[in-house]
């Protein structure tokens, strides 16, 4: 995920899958099936994202529970929109992207601009 490094994005994966809010520990339960971490650098990833406005907080029991802002594919999108508005040529940006569209890509590009264009 741009502006996001590889165990941020991490960590935000991992709080995306889940169903509900999340300790430090949790997280770091989660993330040590495949890596080997401590608490205090998943406790200072998950404080870098709250500043950085990826995820809130909310203190419960002595301990911070940490839920996702927004979704993936919202996140997503806002990273889309961010790299086209940086690219200097957006249009141009969107055509050779249209181009290497699947057909169910281009069908769901056309449902959402027909959803959009309806009062």
């Amino acid at each position: 995920m741009q502006g996001l490094g590889d165990l941020e994005g991490a960590v935000m994966d991992v709080l995306w899958q889940a169903d509900e809010a999340m300790s430090v520990r949790a997280v770091l339960t989660e993330l040590n099936a495949t890596r080997n971490l401590a608490y205090t650098t998943v406790m200072t990833v998950l404080d870098n994202l709250h500043r950085k406005g990826w995820v809130e907080r909310e203190l419960q029991n002595r301990a911070y529970q940490y839920t996702p802002v927004e979704g993936r594919e919202e996140a997503t999108a806002r990273a889309l929109r961010e790299l086209l508005d940086s690219s200097g040529a957006p249009e141009a940006v969107l055509l050779h992207f249209a181009k290497s569209m699947s057909d169910d890509e281009t069908a769901a590009v056309r449902r959402g601009l027909r959803r959009r264009q309806k009062p």
